[in-house]
Formats: structure tokens, sequence, C-alpha cells
């Protein structure tokens, strides 16, 4: 993938991260090259995704 961005100037005040996802990039400014990767050691079925119950809604 070619990803070509042209920016103007940039003026950064203040940041607040409130959270972090399991995979993220936090970028300011100019960066010529980025590769991202990630690893996943824990196997497929002890990975629980979800209530651990049925969701039956209330109505």
């Amino acid at each position: 993938m070619d990803f070509h961005v042209v920016n103007g100037e940039l003026c950064v005040d203040n940041i607040e991260v409130l959270g972090v996802s399991a995979s993220s990039l936090f970028l300011i400014g100019d960066a010529q090259t980025i590769q991202l990767s990630s690893a996943f050691d824990t196997p497929p079925e002890s990975l629980i995704i979800g209530p651990a119950f049925p969701f039956i809604p209330k109505g």
C-alpha cells in the first residue's frame, strides 16, 4: 500500500490520553516510514470475548 499525505503547519498544545487499546499507534508529527506488527501468544481456545452468559434484554 502506498499512502502519501502532505500536511501543513501543526501546533499541539495539550494531549490527554484516557485509554489505550490492545494495538494502537499514537503519532504527532511526521514519519518517513511506519511499520506495524503484532504477536499474540495466547491459544485461541483460551480467549473469551463478550459476556460469559447469554445476553437477554429486559423488556
